[in-house]
């Protein structure tokens, strides 16, 4: 029995300026099918290598595949459900797969959009697929696909959910097969070196209104330091891995963990340069740990800052918080920490003014690199659910942070990305001429030349912010920009999103805080009987 796994073809112009990143997906679950001794398994990064629909027609008919699987975040979703179609078609008899957060709290209306779709696997997908290729090839499937749990099909003209497969609580257990991905192609542009993202744990101990992470993985739980640390050494002894990003979005929840891997680094002598995202308020606690950090290998931290101070009401934190951000950035910077400050831009009641102050900030704060993000509210978060008409775009490839879903009251989309495009001109023109050259020596200047490289490269090819498929030319064709929004796509029924999640924390979920912050922004703190519970 032959598995095929396709990395859908999709591009934004956001993340990917930095280089070209490593589905870590495929190797996770490849590394569980082999596990139970399913070993015929090929992968296609079709985004990677860019490959057309007829490319990818003629790779997968090379193939020959029995099952066939993608994935999908919400922007990628079109380009997976393409995917699949073009397999069923050349593979009639072949049972086509789908998983990923998108499809996991969407299946209604992505089983109705998509019926060449046979199963879309819910959640955690390790365990639920191993089971699924058990039971088709033993022949049970689809008859008794309604007793595997997990998983979403169409029957009959009705869409089909069977309860919620347990999640896996010893992530350890899990051995991904790193070895299934083209190591060549995965570049980490500002230290031209291979990249890799492996996971130090899985979820999120808090529940915030905007965020995936605690839905999509229902309970926190995180590994073995040690584990994690043997993992990065195999990666750097068999691939040729220079650099990692921890795929958490706050690794730093559990210090004691953290502390402990960063420990584990330094008396291993790994001798790897590393990136995470944090929270503010975690760079705070920490301020004595940040040289320690630094002596790990820690060279780039993206913190969740937060947007202009006068946005609408309690939608981001009030002006207090405004001076903890300004100190993070700088005791980052001290600690010899290459620092990223993001910015939420585009709210309904976003301005010119309220833009530039976004930028006033940057320069007051000084950090090192700075990032502005559109408001992008995922389809199946509680917060896309109480912001009503304000979203009035259902095209979810756009959802890509880069392009304005919500249009501003008083602004044209055109002319929020103008100011936002201004911001960056502004911003890394200064840094060009006047910071990264003079930043020191070593590591951390290095590093930030790079980083200036990457954004030059992606700025010539116009692959950045996707300003050449929007016709962006500069403030001159702000007027005559075009996001070719999808019209025909409309919203999904709200009884047809999955809105809720079984959590697993024995109580200690914290309700969702009040006021909704930047990732990166809470100010909630992991207690010590939340970090034994994630053991």
């Amino acid at each position: 029995m032959r598995i095929l796994f396709i990395h859908p073809n999709y591009h934004s112009g956001g993340a990917e300026i930095a280089g070209n990143w490593p589905p870590a997906w495929v190797a996770y679950l490849t590394g569980a099918l082999k596990a139970q001794g399913y070993t015929d398994i090929v992968f296609i990064d079709a985004m990677t290598n860019d490959l057309s629909d007829e490319a990818l027609r003629a790779r997968i008919a090379e193939a020959k595949p029995d099952i066939i699987g993608t994935t999908a975040i919400t922007p990628a979703i079109y380009r997976a459900q393409t995917v699949l179609r073009m397999a069923k078609e050349m593979f009639p008899e072949a049972v086509t797969v789908l998983g990923g957060i998108h499809a996991t709290f969407m299946y209604q209306q992505v089983l109705a959009e998509a019926p060449w779709i046979d199963c879309i696997v819910r959640g955690e997908g390790e365990e639920i697929l191993v089971n699924l290729v058990r039971a088709i090839e033993q022949g049970r499937w689809p008859a008794a696909r309604a007793t595997l749990r997990g998983i979403a099909y169409a029957e009959e003209g009705k869409v089909v959910a069977t309860p919620a497969a347990p999640t896996i609580k010893d992530l350890d257990s899990i051995t991904p097969d790193w070895g299934i991905l083209e190591w060549a192609k995965y570049t980490y542009i500002p230290l031209n070196t291979r990249v890799a993202i492996p996971n130090f744990a899985r979820g999120c101990p808090f529940t915030c209104s905007f965020c995936s992470q605690w839905k999509f993985w229902r309970d926190y739980r995180i590994r073995d330091p040690k584990k994690v640390v043997d993992e990065i050494v195999g990666l750097k002894r068999d691939h040729d891995v220079g650099f990692f990003i921890l795929a958490d979005e706050e690794p730093t929840i559990n210090k004691k963990k953290f502390v402990a891997f960063c420990q584990e680094l330094i008396d291993r002598e790994v001798n790897i340069l590393w990136g995470i995202n944090t929270r503010v308020t975690d760079i705070l606690r920490d301020e004595a740990l940040l040289p320690f950090y630094r002596r790990a290998g820690l060279i780039h931290v993206s913190l969740g800052t937060e947007a202009a101070a006068q946005m609408k009401l309690d939608l981001f934190k009030k002006e207090t918080t405004v001076a903890q951000n300004k100190r993070a950035i700088q005791l980052l910077r001290d600690a010899g920490i290459v620092v990223e400050a993001q910015f939420i831009v585009g709210l309904e009641n976003e301005t010119r003014e309220t833009v530039e102050e976004t930028y006033r900030m940057a320069q007051d704060w000084k950090p090192d690199l700075a990032n502005w993000s559109m408001y992008t509210p995922w389809p199946f978060s509680d917060l896309f659910r109480s912001m009503g008409d304000k979203v009035e775009v259902f095209d979810y490839e756009k959802y890509n942070f880069v392009t304005p879903i919500v249009k501003p009251d008083v602004m044209e989309r055109g002319e929020l990305l103008d100011a936002v495009m201004n911001n960056y001109r502004r911003f890394y023109m200064r840094k060009a001429l006047f910071s990264y050259p003079w930043a020191g020596r070593g590591q951390r200047r290095r590093y930030l030349l790079g980083c200036l490289k990457a954004f030059l490269k992606s700025g010539f090819e116009r692959k950045f912010y996707d300003l050449g498929k929007v016709n962006y030319w500069g403030p001159q064709s702000k007027k005559a920009v075009d996001f070719h929004f999808d019209a025909s796509r409309t919203r999904a029924d709200p009884s047809q999103v999955e809105w809720t999640t079984t959590h697993n924390r024995r109580g200690l979920n914290p309700p969702a805080p009040e006021r909704v912050m930047a990732c990166g922004g809470g100010t909630d703190q992991m207690t010590e009987q939340m970090a034994d519970d994630a053991r």
